[in-house]
C-alpha cells in the first residue's frame, strides 16, 4: 500500500511538472559526460543557419535524435526559414553571447558560417566541451586546421566535417577495390571541378553600399580585416575573396580529395606547385587583383609514401573548367566524371573513375565488373546519414563510435587543400612587377608549418586577425 501511494504521489508530481512545461536539459547537466537524458536528444546550437546551415540543422533534426535548441546568425534574412522551422529555438546574432549565456543548455554546435570564421567559432565551442560539426573546408588557414585537429583530442569532443560524401558507399567501395589489388599501386590522382561559379579574378569594387538593416556587418566580418560593405558579397560571392573564402579548392576540394585521402592514407603535403589563369585588364596589360581568387588553376601536390602505397603520390587539382586528358580506357561517348567534377585514380594495373562525393565509382574500362567482398561497414542513409552519424556519436560520447570525417582525418585533408592555396596565392603574387612564385615548387616543412624556399607565402599560413577576433591557441 505504501509503495502504491508513493507511486501515485510521484505520478501526480511528474504530471504537474509536465503541465508546467518542464524543460529537458542537456545530458551533461543531468548526469555528467556521456549520460543520456530521458529524451535521448542531442541539444544542438547552430551558428550560421541560412543556406547550407539551414539544411544542416534540418538534417540533424531529421535524425530523430537531435533537438535544435538555439539558432545564431548575423543576417536575419538568411535565418528566417530556420527560425520559422524551429520556433522554440532561442535566436541570437552573436555566437559569443549565445555560448556565454546558454552553454549549460547545449550539447553540440554546428558551424556553417563563411570560411574565415570557422576556426574561432568551432574552437570556442570545443573549449566549452561541446561536440562540433563544421562545414567544409574545416578552416580558412593551414594553422587553424592544425589547431582544430589538436583541439579535438585535447577537449575530447566528437567532431565531423561537412563533407557528407565521406559517408557514401563509393569511397568505401573504392577502398575495397584498391585493397583487393584491382588496380595495383596508385601513383597518380586527378581531381577536377567546374568551380568557381562566382566572380573571380576581379578587382575589389570601389563603390560601397548601405548595410541592410537585417545584417550585422561587424559580426559578419569577424576575424577578417575591417572593410566597408559592398553589394553581392553576402551571402554567396565571398567565396572568391581571400579575406573570407578559400576559392574553388575550399568549396569542392574536401568533396573530391576525400577519396584519395581515405583510399591511400594520405596525410601531409611534401611539396606543391601551381599555375593560375591570368587576367588581362587591357591589351598585353596583366591585371593584378591580389584580393580575389584566380578564375582557374592547376595545382600539383606530392605526398610522401604511405603504408598503402609503394612510393610518393602525385595529386593534380584542376578548377575553372580545366580537366585532365580523358583516359584511353574511357569510351568516346562516356561522361568523364559527372561532367563538371571528377576523381581519377591511376594505378599500375588499372584505373578508377568517380563523381563528386565518390559516387558512381567504376573501374576502367567500364566493362570491368569485378566483385570483391565487403570489408567496410556502410553508413545508413549514405551522404544524408552523415548528419545522423555525428548526432549518434555525440550522444554516445567521445571515443565510443566512429564517424566518417573526424578532425583527425579532415584536419590533414583541409591542410593539404590550404597548402595548395599557398601555391596558388604565391603564383599570383606580384613583387616589383614580377611574379617570382609562378615557376617554383614550394617545399613544405610539416613540423614547422612553413614553406622553406619562398618565405613570403608563409604570411598566409596564419593570417593576421582583426583586433578582438584573434584565434588564441597554443599548439
Amino acid at each position: 500500500m505504501k509503495e502504491t501511494n508513493n507511486s501515485r504521489r510521484d505520478f501526480i508530481k511528474n504530471a504537474a511538472l509536465a503541465a508546467a512545461g518542464f524543460m529537458i536539459v542537456p545530458r551533461h547537466v543531468l548526469g555528467g559526460k556521456g549520460f543520456l537524458a530521458p529524451s535521448d536528444k542531442l541539444m544542438v546550437a547552430g551558428i550560421g543557419v541560412g543556406g547550407k546551415g539551414q539544411s544542416d540543422i534540418a538534417s540533424f533534426y531529421k535524425s530523430g535524435k537531435a533537438e535544435i535548441a538555439f539558432l545564431c546568425d548575423v543576417d536575419d534574412r538568411r535565418a528566417a526559414n530556420s527560425v520559422k522551422a524551429f520556433p522554440k529555438a532561442k535566436y541570437y546574432r552573436d555566437y559569443r553571447e549565445m555560448l556565454d549565456k546558454e552553454h549549460k543548455h547545449i550539447d553540440a554546435v554546428s558551424v556553417s558560417s563563411p570560411d574565415h570564421n570557422h576556426a574561432i567559432q568551432a574552437l570556442a565551442a570545443m573549449q566549452l566541451g561541446k561536440h562540433v560539426y563544421v562545414q567544409k573546408p574545416l578552416t580558412h588557414d593551414v594553422w587553424e586546421a592544425r589547431v582544430l585537429t589538436d583541439a579535438a583530442k585535447k577537449y575530447k569532443v566528437v567532431t565531423q566535417m561537412g563533407n557528407q560524401g565521406a559517408s557514401n558507399d563509393g569511397p568505401r567501395e573504392i577502398k575495397e577495390w584498391y585493397e583487393a589489388g584491382l588496380i595495383g599501386d596508385v601513383h597518380t590522382v586527378y581531381c577536377w571541378t567546374d568551380r568557381p561559379v562566382w566572380p573571380s579574378g576581379i578587382p575589389w569594387p570601389n563603390q560601397t553600399a548601405q548595410v541592410p538593416k537585417e545584417l550585422d556587418w561587424e559580426l559578419w566580418l569577424g576575424t577578417a580585416p575591417k572593410k566597408d560593405y559592398i553589394e553581392k558579397l553576402v551571402p554567396f560571392n565571398w567565396r572568391g575573396w581571400w579575406d573570407y573564402g578559400t576559392g574553388a579548392l575550399g568549396d569542392m576540394g574536401c568533396h573530391l580529395l576525400e577519396v584519395p585521402f581515405s583510399t591511400l592514407g594520405l596525410k601531409y603535403i611534401q611539396d606543391v606547385q601551381a599555375t593560375v589563369g591570368t587576367v588581362y585588364a587591357d591589351e598585353f596589360k596583366r591585371a593584378y587583383y591580389p584580393e580575389s581568387c584566380p578564375p582557374s588553376s592547376h595545382v600539383t601536390m606530392t605526398f610522401p609514401k604511405t603504408p598503402k602505397t609503394s612510393g610518393p603520390v602525385t595529386l593534380h587539382w584542376m578548377d575553372g573548367g580545366i580537366q585532365p586528358t580523358r583516359p584511353d580506357e574511357l569510351g568516346p561517348n562516356e561522361i568523364f566524371g559527372d561532367g563538371g567534377n571528377g576523381i581519377l585514380l591511376i594505378g599500375t594495373k588499372g584505373k578508377i573513375l568517380a563523381d563528386t562525393y565518390g559516387e558512381n565509382a567504376r573501374l576502367l574500362p567500364t566493362t570491368r565488373k569485378e566483385q570483391v567482398a565487403q570489408k567496410y561497414a556502410r553508413v545508413e542513409g549514405k551522404a544524408n546519414g552523415h548528419y545522423g552519424q555525428w548526432v549518434e556519436a555525440a550522444i554516445a560520447g567521445y571515443g565510443k563510435m566512429e564517424v566518417s570525417a573526424p578532425f583527425e582525418i579532415s584536419g590533414p585533408l583541409t591542410e593539404a587543400l590550404l597548402m595548395a592555396n599557398l601555391a596558388i596565392r604565391g603564383a599570383d603574387l606580384r613583387i616589383d612587377g614580377n611574379y617570382p612564385g609562378r615557376n617554383l615548387k614550394l617545399l613544405w616543412d610539416n613540423n614547422q608549418m612553413k614553406v622553406t624556399n619562398f618565405d613570403i607565402v608563409n604570411q598566409f599560413v596564419k593570417r593576421q586577425y582583426r583586433q578582438g577576433w584573434e584565434v588564441n591557441y597554443n599548439l
